[in-house]
């Protein structure tokens, strides 16, 4: 269920601290269902705080959270419910390495969903064929290179069928030769039609990619636009100085 006019995700006012650092100052942002909103910004600018108090893996310290019209921040939110609909792609790969890979992504499908066992494997393998590593599913996860890893973490938040997904540097651990195959998923599902939200240092992802570009710095969101604004026509002096670093083009 969106909210008007399409919104999945509202944020109003959102604060988060820790301690005496204000992290995030207050963030007031839309994402519409079917967009790929990409965040971009310097180290510690607050992205990853941002996308954690999303499904409240980090608990706002103020402010709103509208997803699929509901406030998640509202004491009589069902938390675990939400999350189901939220996948969430770490940095790091999170797989159970007692688990092969077809048992960790059909875990969460039986345990949570309460899926039938053989319909959930039978959707994991479609899925593992999807991103090319279906002969990969009685394997562990030691056996596996960076990148397969986070392909697979990837398709176990797909199993759960959510209506959202959150990735949060996702290609940050990675060795340089395995960015490609991992990104080359996350372009397939945005060709889908499938609502994300990118943290991401991968400037040419934001920008072939992301139908939305969000720039953040120092607990804000300084610019919102397209790609072609931001990274064509910045408006901000500070997104021009923080892209003028990384791209080395303004």
């Amino acid at each position: 269920m969106t909210g008007e006019n399409g919104v999945l995700i509202e944020t109003k006012g959102l604060k988060k601290s820790f301690g005496e650092l204000e992290v995030l100052k207050g963030i007031d942002v839309q994402i519409k269902k079917g967009e790929v909103v990409v965040i971009i910004g310097p180290s510690g600018s607050g992205k990853s705080t941002f996308l954690r108090c999303l499904n409240r893996l980090e608990e706002p310290s103020g402010g709103q959270i509208i997803f699929e019209g509901e406030d998640i921040c509202s004491s009589s939110a069902n938390i675990n419910l939400l999350r189901q609909k939220m996948g969430m792609v770490f940095q790091q790969f999170n797989l159970f390495n007692h688990l092969n890979i077809l048992e960790n992504i059909t875990i969460g499908p039986r345990l949570v969903k309460k899926a039938d066992e053989k319909i959930s494997a039978e959707n994991a393998m479609k899925l593992l064929d999807r991103v090319g590593l279906a002969d990969k599913a009685q394997e562990y996860p030691s056996r596996l290179s960076g990148g397969q890893k986070q392909r697979i973490a990837i398709v176990r938040a797909l199993a759960m069928e959510p209506d959202v997904m959150l990735f949060d540097e996702p290609t940050s651990a990675l060795d340089p030769e395995m960015v490609g195959e991992v990104l080359g998923v996350m372009k397939d599902l945005a060709e889908e039609g499938r609502t994300m939200v990118v943290v991401t240092h991968e400037m040419g992802f934001a920008q072939k990619v992301g139908t939305r570009v969000l720039f953040m710095d120092e607990g804000q969101i300084l610019e919102d636009g397209t790609p072609d604004q931001i990274f064509n026509h910045p408006q901000n002096p500070r997104t021009k100085d923080f892209l003028s670093k990384v791209l080395n083009c303004i």
